[in-house]
């Protein structure tokens, strides 16, 4: 194997751990890692091949990736299949992925945590217990309010503001 195939291939690994730290399936960072050290657009079939997943696998995760923008398909006239470049704007990766992180699902995870937290209010069973856990829900129902508030306002930033955050830390590449 030549060293640039070694160094593509321990990349596309380094992604699928990255990926799955940030509770993605191993196979999307492997799949965004394998279309970022792409030059050219990438099929379906391309990425099988190099990310050694089945192609159900990588359909999935590829729409998934489109979903948080990390990704974007290409159509070419007269082929049937599509072609899939890499967002390499990582505040635009940033920001789509806080947009989805700001899903349904944490709203309801939060509720729940607010409805027990209502449920140990209204228990008469033993009160140092009960106070103990009412401190704790409490601390950590605020932590998860406080963190949603800063994900609304980080999805909420418009390019401009991207793109002057982008300069403030010096990062003048994409």
């Amino acid at each position: 194997m030549s060293e640039l195939n070694n160094a593509r291939t321990h990349f596309i690994q380094a992604m699928s751990q990255i990926g799955h730290f940030w509770g993605f399936p191993k196979a999307m960072g492997a799949i965004y890692g394998a279309i970022y050290l792409s030059p050219d657009p990438v099929t379906l079939d391309e990425l099988v091949d190099r990310v050694g997943v089945s192609k159900g696998a990588v359909s999935t995760n590829v729409r998934k990736l489109e979903r948080l923008n990390m990704v974007h398909k290409q159509v070419r006239v007269g082929d049937r299949k599509d072609y899939y470049i890499a967002e390499t704007n990582f505040w635009k990766v940033l920001q789509g992925v806080l947009r989805q992180r700001q899903s349904s699902e944490f709203d309801l995870a939060l509720r729940a945590v607010d409805e027990s937290l209502e449920i140990i209010k209204a228990s008469d069973e033993d009160e140092d217990l009960a106070q103990f856990y009412q401190e704790r829900i409490e601390r950590m129902s605020a932590f998860f309010k406080t963190l949603d508030r800063i994900v609304s306002a980080i999805a909420a930033l418009d390019e401009f503001r991207l793109s002057t955050l982008h300069k403030l830390l010096g990062n003048n590449k994409d």
